[in-house]
């Protein structure tokens, strides 16, 4: 069983099964090799996103399952997964068996989804109603927990928009209690929420400055709620990095404007994003660092995958460098 220290920081890779689909490029053993190679190279989490329509790409816990099976130390986590798309039961039932073959080290990371039509869209397809995500994602969480908690014994949960009638799940996760969720969203509502019920937040701000200010409200939230401990405080970031900066600028918006299919300016005014050499990665991030951020997942945006994670492991290895200290200064 495996976690991440929230008394240090910690470095995670987003492998990239959203550009493999936007590439023509699905094949998953590819995804598998690059998996292996972020743990050899050091990485501490291996992170893998989630959405079967709007953004089209690999099955989330399905993919895990066989990076678990060819990986022994890196934490895998979820990033994120549409928690409301999935029912508690299945939910509960898939995470443990995932967490059983990993060994305790998975991460679930959820979300309520980003409004955009074609999430709307894909809610509909499933048959789960738009309206209401939020409050089925909180209660998908409480229910999930419970199933996992039961130890075998048949659990009753009741809320507005999940019902479990004396429902035993066998068998139950390896980590006892189930692993740790985390949540992704941002806003003063997301942020209290995340400090009120998840392990750990997972946000995305384009600025040191509201990511300080969001990871205040979580902190606070979590001391109203008069918890042990308060959320491992994370931060999705996109990056590409190249020894030219104007390199790495181009790559950066081919890859936005392919991914999102928005201008990469827009982009950059929702979601942390960074271009450049890695060297400067370090200085670029230390302030979301001295703001409290622990643990950072790369998305890298490069359409050489292996060229990308090299270059991300050598950004990585100079952040640690400069920014451990900064953890317990």
């Amino acid at each position: 069983m495996r976690t991440l220290d929230p008394s240090r920081l910690s470095i995670g890779y987003l492998l990239p099964t959203r550009d493999a689909i936007t590439l023509g490029r699905p094949q998953t053993g590819p995804l598998l090799a690059l998996a292996e190679h972020a743990e050899d190279l050091g990485f501490d989490a291996i992170w893998v996103g989630d959405s079967p329509l709007a953004r089209a790409r690999h099955d989330a816990l399905l993919l895990l399952a066989a990076v678990a099976a060819r990986t022994d130390r890196a934490v895998l986590g979820t990033g994120v997964l549409l928690g409301a798309l999935r029912p508690p039961l299945l939910l509960a039932q898939a995470t443990a068996t995932l967490d059983l073959i990993s060994e305790g080290r998975l991460i679930l990371g959820l979300g309520a989804g980003f409004p955009y039509l074609e999430t709307e869209r894909q809610f509909e397809a499933v048959g789960v109603p738009w309206a209401g995500r939020v409050g089925r994602l909180a209660e998908t969480i409480a229910a999930v927990r419970a199933l996992w908690s039961g130890e075998g014994e048949p659990v009753s949960f009741e809320g507005r928009h999940v019902r479990l009638e004396e429902i035993a799940l066998q068998p139950g996760p390896h980590r006892p209690g189930g692993p740790p969720i985390w949540l992704a969203g941002a806003g003063e509502a997301a942020e209290r929420r995340v400090g009120r019920i998840a392990d750990g937040w997972l946000p995305y701000p384009p600025t040191a400055e509201l990511y300080a200010e969001g990871l205040a409200r979580v902190r606070a939230s979590a001391a109203e709620a008069e918890r042990d401990e308060a959320p491992v405080a994370g931060l999705y970031l996109t990056v590409c990095l190249d020894e030219s900066p104007a390199a790495a600028e181009e790559r950066l918006r081919r890859n936005i404007e392919r991914y999102y299919e928005q201008p990469l300016e827009l982009m950059r005014m929702i979601q942390a994003m960074y271009s450049g050499t890695p060297e400067g990665l370090a200085g670029w991030l230390e302030p979301y660092v001295q703001a409290g951020a622990r643990h950072i997942v790369l998305r890298v945006a490069d359409e050489d995958a292996e060229r990308g994670l090299e270059a991300a492991d050598l950004g990585r290895r100079l952040v640690l460098d400069r920014l451990e200290t900064a953890v317990h200064s």
